[in-house]
């Protein structure tokens, strides 16, 4: 009796020794997926990556910010998988990194947020007077021209203490593109791209390092995404757009604004800097909003160490940002994909390979 009860957990014993050595060797090995980039979309993304990971939990996918600027030098260096910007690379950047696909992932509005003691809400500029702000030539926030905007306001005669970007930036970039359809000056004399020279300012390297210098620093004006501008609790101008009407940024002045996306839209083979929803004519449109953009080469292969498997992950992960990832847009104050830019996402998906094989998308 003994001896059948021995047997019979040295049975059990090796059924359990079995079973798990079964589990583990069946088990999907973690893939980790690095990338880096613009902090413009980076409260959608890390959304989508938290949620991503309840759905395939073996894929762990690391994004770091550092600015569109990083991003883009990460990817032609090879050193990431994927990179974000906000600005779509320019012909020099394509010719540096051959084959990188455009892939549009969410769309947000750059807020002109500001800190002055007492006026928690309600402040509207013009283009032309944002441009002067940020170029110097408007100082104090009692200037005749912020004056007349807000007649039932008490502007404080006190020094503009303006906040800029540092780093290589794609919110700067759009920023300073709005910049330059609105002032003659600003376009003639400092222009548009991702890093400029500014004449006046604190420079700090990212939306949220600027969204807290904001905050914290009195009288202070700056801009940044949306979502940051939310989380931060920080009051943001409204702004008279093409119709003549001063809009708040909100997700359903981003989503008007974003409505006007011209047609037809290039590949994501093809170049992408022609596009852009700024100023648009929109009635309730805001007139600073932007798409932002994953990027990725056409052929992973080109990436060290990497795997079909890998390129499979990243593919699919990609897939499912620009598809059910869009439901977590709207909380987070981006306008979800519109049907066409989901459309061109989908047929520049399926393009990519590894080792000139296909890569499944989902």
């Amino acid at each position: 009796m003994k001896t059948t009860h021995i047997l019979a957990i040295a049975l059990i014993a090796i059924i359990g020794t079995v079973v798990t050595y079964a589990c583990l060797s069946t088990a999907p090995n973690t893939i980790s997926i690095n990338a880096f980039g613009a902090t413009f979309p980076q409260p959608f993304l890390t959304a989508t990556i938290i949620e991503y990971s309840t759905i395939k939990p073996n894929i762990q996918i690391n994004y770091q910010g550092g600015g569109s600027g990083r991003g883009v030098s990460g990817l032609t260096n090879k050193v990431i998988d994927f990179a974000c910007s906000d600005a779509p690379l320019t012909k020099t950047q394509r010719a540096a990194a051959p084959d990188v696909l455009h892939i549009p992932e969410t769309i947000g509005a750059i807020t002109i947020a500001y800190n002055i003691p007492g006026i928690d809400s309600g402040l509207k500029l013009t283009g032309p007077v944002i441009a002067d702000i940020f170029f110097g030539t408007i100082k104090t926030w009692n200037d005749p021209a912020i004056v007349a905007l807000n007649p039932d306001l008490t502007l404080p005669a006190r020094d503009i203490v303006v906040i800029t970007r540092s780093d290589g930036s794609g919110t700067t970039n759009w920023f300073t593109k709005y910049l330059s359809l609105v002032s003659n000056n600003w376009k003639t004399h400092i222009g548009a791209n991702t890093t400029v020279e500014w004449k006046v300012g604190i420079s700090q390297s990212g939306n949220s390092a600027v969204a807290s210098t904001i905050t914290t620093t009195d009288y202070a004006i700056g801009y940044i995404e949306l979502s940051y501008a939310l989380e931060n609790k920080v009051p943001v101008v409204a702004i008279k757009n093409p119709a003549g009407n001063f809009i708040s940024p909100t997700l359903e002045s981003t989503t008007a604004a974003a409505q006007s996306l011209p047609s037809p839209l290039p590949l994501g083979s093809d170049s992408w800097e022609d596009i852009a929803i700024l100023n648009t004519n929109g009635d309730q449109a805001y007139p600073i909003v932007t798409p932002t953009y994953m990027l990725v080469y056409k052929d992973l292969s080109v990436i060290p160490g990497m795997t079909m498997e890998k390129a499979t992950a990243i593919v699919q992960y990609i897939w499912y940002v620009v598809h059910d990832g869009q439901q977590l847009a709207s909380a987070r104050q981006y306008a979800a994909l519109p049907s066409n830019l989901v459309e061109i996402n989908e047929r520049t998906l399926s393009t990519i390979t590894f080792n000139g094989e296909a890569v499944p998308t989902h």
